[in-house]
C-alpha cells in the first residue's frame, strides 16, 4: 500500500513539475537553471547521506545510481547556464 502512494506522489509530482516548466517564459530560463542547480546541490548531499544510512546493498547501490545522476544534472545544468550567458556577451 505504501508503493501505491509513493508511485502515485511522484506521478503527480512528474506532471505538476512538466506543467509548471512548460509555462515559464524564454527569458526567466536562465536564472531559473541557476536555482536549479543549486537544488541540485541539496539532491547530491541528501543522496549522500541517504546512501550513507542505507543498510541493504541494493539500497546503496541505488544511492549511487542517485549520486551519479544528480552530479551530472549539476554539472551540465552549469555548462548550459554558462553556455547561455555567454550568448548576451558582448564580443
Amino acid at each position: 500500500m505504501n508503493a501505491i502512494w509513493l508511485l502515485a506522489i511522484f506521478l503527480v509530482s512528474t506532471l505538476l513539475g512538466y506543467k509548471v516548466i512548460s509555462e515559464v517564459p524564454s527569458l526567466l530560463h536562465t536564472p531559473l537553471m541557476s536555482g536549479s542547480n543549486a537544488i541540485s546541490g541539496v539532491t547530491i548531499l541528501g543522496s549522500l547521506v541517504s546512501t550513507a544510512a542505507a543498510a541493504a546493498l541494493g539500497s546503496r547501490l541505488l544511492g549511487f545510481v542517485a549520486i551519479v545522476l544528480a552530479c551530472i544534472n549539476l554539472v551540465g545544468g552549469f555548462v548550459v547556464t554558462d553556455r547561455m550567458l555567454r550568448m548576451f556577451k558582448s564580443k
